[in-house]
C-alpha cells in the first residue's frame, strides 16, 4: 500500500528527539544531528523533529525548518516524523518545507486555540493533509473531546492521515475511541510514553513515543520487543526500571519533561543540559536521581 513503510516505523518506538542549546543560547544543530544519528544507529525507525520533548513551543520557526532539514541529513533511513502546528497557514507551511526537506510524515501539533470545535478540528487537520497528500499524516491528541466520530471522519476525508498519536490519559476511552474510529484504519502510538505503552498496547496501540530513548535507547527497545512478543511479565520488568525516570518527567504536571531528558544526556557527555523557558533546568536532587539511574541502567553515551 501506499504509505506502509511510514505504517511500519510508527508501528514502533516514535523517538522525539531533544533540541541541544549551545552556551550562547542557540541550536547546537552539529550535536543535534550527532543525537539523531545515534538514535538510527540503535535501530530506532521513526524520529520526530519539533515535538514537545524538542521544544516546539519555545523554537522560531527557523529552528524548526532547520531541526527538520537536520533530521533527514542525520536519520540513515528512519523516517522522519515532523511536527507541525500553530496557525493553519503557518502549519501548512511547515508541513509543505517538511516535504520538500524530505520528511515522509507529519505529526500535527494539538491546536492550542482556546475555542475548538470538533468540525473546526477536522478543518483544521484536513487543511494540513490536503496541502501535503504524498506524506502521511498523524494526529496528535491531548484532548479528550476528540473522538472517535472526529478521527474517523478525518480519515475519510483524508487517505494519507495514516495514524493517530493518542496521548490523553486515559486507556479506556482510547480503547473506545480507537474502535470507533476504525482499530485497523490507523496506527495507534500510545502519546505518553513508556510508562502508558503497556496498558495502551494491550487495547490497541502498536507504537509508543518517547523520550527516554534519547539517553538509553536500548531500553525503550526492550520495551517494545517485550509488547510485541505478547510478554507483558517481560514488559513490565522493563517499565520498573524506567519508571523512576519517567515519574520525574511526568512530576509537577510534566514541568521537567525535557529538563531530566536533557540531564541524563548532559551527564552522558552528548550535549549540553540548558533549556528554554517556561522550563527550568532540574534541581540538584532531581540531578542526583538522574545520576543514580544512569548507573543503575549501564548507561554509556
Amino acid at each position: 500500500m501506499r504509505f506502509d513503510r511510514q505504517a511500519a516505523a510508527l508501528a514502533d518506538v516514535v523517538a522525539i528527539p531533544v533540541t541541544p542549546f549551545a552556551e550562547d543560547g542557540t541550536v547546537d544543530r552539529p550535536a543535534y544531528r550527532a543525537l539523531v544519528a545515534r538514535l538510527a544507529r540503535a535501530g530506532v525507525r521513526a524520529v520526530t523533529p519539533n515535538g514537545n520533548t524538542g521544544e516546539f513551543y519555545a523554537l522560531t520557526a527557523a529552528e524548526r525548518r532547520a531541526a527538520v532539514v537536520d533530521t533527514v541529513a542525520a536519520a540513515d533511513g528512519a523516517e522522519v516524523l515532523a511536527g507541525v502546528g500553530q496557525d493553519n497557514a503557518g502549519a501548512i507551511d511547515a508541513a509543505r518545507h517538511a516535504q520538500q526537506a524530505g520528511a515522509s510524515m507529519v505529526m500535527v501539533h494539538q491546536p492550542v486555540h482556546p475555542y475548538v470545535a470538533l468540525d473546526g478540528w477536522i478543518d483544521y487537520h484536513r487543511a494540513v493533509a490536503d496541502a501535503v497528500p504524498d506524506l502521511g499524516v498523524v494526529p496528535y491528541v491531548r484532548n479528550p473531546r476528540i473522538g472517535g466520530t472526529e478521527l474517523r471522519r478525518l480519515g475519510e476525508l483524508c487517505p494519507n492521515v495514516i495514524g493517530v498519536k493518542y496521548a490523553v490519559p486515559d486507556p479506556v476511552r482510547f480503547a473506545s475511541v480507537a474502535r470507533d474510529a476504525g482499530l485497523d484504519r490507523f496506527v495507534w502510538v500510545a502519546g505518553l510514553a513508556e510508562l502508558s505503552a503497556p496498558g495502551y498496547w494491550a487495547v490497541g496501540a502498536t507504537g509508543f513515543t518517547s523520550g527516554l530513548v534519547n539517553a538509553v535507547p536500548e531500553l525503550s527497545l526492550q520495551l517494545l520487543a517485550a509488547l510485541r512478543g505478547g510478554d507483558y511479565p517481560g514488559a513490565m520488568k522493563v517499565w520498573e526500571q524506567i519508571r523512576s525516570f519517567e515519574e520525574l518527567r511526568a512530576a509537577d504536571e510534566s514541568a521537567n519533561n525535557v529538563s531530566v531528558v536533557k540531564e541524563a544526556l548532559a551527564q552522558l557527555g552528548l550535549c549540553r543540559r540548558e533549556v528554554r523557558t517556561p522550563s527550568r533546568l532540574l534541581d540538584p536532587e532531581g540531578r542526583t536521581e538522574v545520576a543514580r539511574l544512569l548507573a543503575e541502567w549501564n548507561a554509556t553515551a
